[in-house]
């Protein structure tokens, strides 16, 4: 084995013009999200590659022109053998016309020992990395034993959960490592969910009428809608302060768990009391917390500060929590996840880890989000590992670091050796 993984190891400083190339032509497709319904070329291409080196491969669309793919690579012996799951996305955060780029966001460039271009580190570099791994493999005549699944999936950047749909379609291994942004930390992650709270009159009003429900003898039981969410706010600021006190996380900043009142909408026209006001909140919440958790929490609190008023106990808010898609219906969930450092696959993925660097990996938890929560919501545990920092995901001139990019793609090889060979 170690000789195999040794002559692979060389292969990538050997070949790693090859490996920028894939990387350069990965970034020349398109496919920022928004707008979305972009990345159907992009994922021929991987769907070629998988099938090139022996996958067979299941493309299947999402939206139109948003196709997942993935490919399935069975092993001598899948039975008695251990399983694993690749896990990346093919959409790249958005670009403003404005963006002052070196030379174009997806005409990638070479400078100063990085690759430059929209989704190199977030996260195209560890799609190529993964990838380039496995041909590696291929191209050695090294037929795992244990079964591999690899999956380019799209809409993660506007929470459309490509994987959410893959866990769907049935798609499950012994392991999952998810090949995003965490500068080759391993990590688990907090989670998010999205929510609006909706405060609505039985009645519409004149706004002549505003005296009335204002002012000593008006007797109009009424109220503008846009007012009354003032207290819904501040009941959500005073929720906030409560979890930073009472909650905390190891690798978190206290009060990291926080809830944010994102866009107001409320109103119809100068002339009318505001009749109907709606909050569009993102809640971030521990890795140890469940989304349907979090979602309880802020309308029993939410409720309670209702009933302590007059007008709001008669017309009570409501909750609309997560969604399919920032884009179709304004809502997301990204799930939490843990790692759990005692299993076997993050014990291998940590000996990969020092096989390459000669030092442990970091284990701690990513300040953001990415699609492993779907996986380890499925029952499948889970890990966080790519190159890439998240100072340079979603950032004008994005760029990776070529160096990173090669240890990465030896740690992989490594990596899926190893635990390919794992009998369970």
């Amino acid at each position: 084995m170690e000789e195999n993984v040794a002559f692979l190891m060389k292969q990538v400083e050997d070949r790693q013009d090859e490996l920028i190339a894939l990387l350069k032509r990965l970034i020349t497709y398109q496919t920022p999200a928004p707008p979305a319904r972009n990345t159907k070329e992009a994922q021929h291409y991987i769907a070629n590659l998988l099938k090139d080196l022996g996958f067979s491969v299941d493309v299947w669309d999402i939206y139109p022109n948003d196709p997942n793919v993935v490919g399935t690579l069975k092993g001598r012996d899948g039975e008695n053998y251990k399983s694993l799951i690749i896990n990346g996305h093919i959409d790249v955060a958005e670009v403003d016309d404005d963006e002052v780029w070196e030379i174009g966001p997806f005409d990638p460039i070479v400078k100063d020992g990085a690759i430059i271009g929209r989704g190199a580190a977030d996260m195209k570099g560890g799609l190529a990395g993964a990838l380039f791994a496995v041909q590696l493999l291929h191209e050695a005549g090294i037929h795992l034993p244990g079964d591999l699944i690899f999956q380019s999936v799209i809409g993660e950047e506007v929470g459309e959960a490509g994987t959410l749909e893959c866990c769907k379609r049935g798609y499950k291994a012994d392991f999952a490592v998810v090949v995003d942004t965490s500068d080759l930390h391993i990590q688990g992650q907090g989670g998010v969910i999205t929510g609006w709270i909706t405060l609505k009159s039985k009645q519409t009003y004149h706004d002549a009428t505003r005296r009335n429900m204002i002012h000593a003898g008006g007797r109009l039981h009424a109220a503008s809608t846009i007012e009354k969410m003032m207290k819904i706010i501040e009941g959500l600021q005073e929720l906030e302060r409560h979890w930073a006190v009472m909650k905390s996380y190891p690798g978190f900043l206290p009060g990291t768990n926080t809830i944010n009142p994102a866009v107001i909408e409320g109103g119809r026209h100068a002339a009318f009391v505001a009749d109907e006001c709606r909050l569009w909140i993102t809640v971030h919440y521990y890795p140890n917390e469940t989304y349907e958790q979090v979602a309880q929490e802020v309308e029993e609190h939410i409720r309670k500060v209702a009933e302590g008023d007059l007008w709001l106990r008669n017309n009570p808010p409501m909750f609309e929590w997560g969604g399919s898609s920032m884009i179709e219906d304004r809502g997301e969930i990204f799930p939490s996840f843990e790692v759990d450092p005692d299993h076997p696959a993050v014990h291998t993925l940590m000996q990969s880890h020092e096989s390459i660097f000669t030092q442990s990996p970091v284990l701690d938890v990513s300040p953001t989000v990415t699609d492993g929560g779907w996986l380890a919501n499925a029952g499948i545990p889970t890990a966080l590992y790519g190159p890439g920092d998240l100072e340079n995901a979603h950032s004008v001139n994005e760029q990776l670091s070529i160096d990173q990019l090669i240890q990465f793609t030896k740690v992989m090889i490594h990596f899926i050796y190893q635990w390919g060979h794992t009998k369970r």
